[in-house]
């Protein structure tokens, strides 16, 4: 039943968009984590004080598996953000994302496990879609299994996937760092930089839109 309703969905035009959406968030979400953890950067204050920072304070002391795990972060960024690789991406990211998911709840660090979270869900959501995939590999028997392969054409996202990342770069020199703005950082020119990037999924949705309609014609 649920994998005939997700086959269903995966029909439907505006689905595909969606879920290209929704990757290019969880991929560009990864990259700044990554990049500090792999340039052995604190994720937190130094005089930060509490269970969730001193935690963060030691793990940032082991070194090496603080920038392994930052390059792991990183690897299923550059995934998600393929679109092609993104159901690796995702099967990837899921031991991570819960382990930061339980973390970040144990050590009641309300605002960061709620934005945790709404990201797990999302997780599932990439991972529900490829469903059929997952049921040829765990289940090769199975006949049912639908089609795997995408029912629109990636490269707009894919495009959109390397310009985030070029302009997420280009911000952090901009910034002299990883670039991780708390909010409206308006005095910041690397800001505006995350405004554009913001934008880029339209881009890519309105390309696929324009190319949907020339060949319905």
């Amino acid at each position: 039943m649920l994998a005939r309703r997700i086959e269903q969905l995966r029909q439907r035009r505006w689905a595909p968009a969606c879920l290209a959406n929704l990757r290019l968030l969880l991929g560009f979400a990864f990259i700044p984590a990554g990049l500090k953890k792999v340039l052995r950067q604190p994720f937190t204050a130094p005089d930060s004080t509490g269970p969730f920072h001193e935690f963060l304070h030691a793990f940032h002391a082991t070194g090496f598996f603080y920038q392994f795990v930052g390059l792991l972060q990183l690897v299923v960024a550059l995934l998600l953000l393929s679109q092609r690789w993104a159901w690796l991406g995702a099967a990837l990211a899921l031991p991570l994302l819960t382990a930061i998911l339980v973390f970040c709840w144990s050590t009641a660090v309300y605002p960061t496990a709620t934005v945790v979270s709404l990201m797990f869900l999302g997780l599932l959501a990439s991972l529900l879609w490829d469903l059929p995939r997952w049921q040829r590999v765990l289940m090769p028997e199975d006949s049912a299994a639908g089609s795997v392969h995408p029912a629109h054409d990636p490269r707009p996202w894919q495009a959109s996937a390397v310009a985030i990342a070029l302009l997420y770069l280009a911000a952090c020199v901009l910034a002299g760092g990883v670039y991780r703005p708390r909010g409206a950082d308006w005095g910041q020119p690397a800001f505006y930089l995350l405004v554009v990037i913001g934008l880029t999924p339209l881009v890519a949705w309105g390309f696929e839109w324009h190319a949907s309609r020339r060949a319905g014609e």
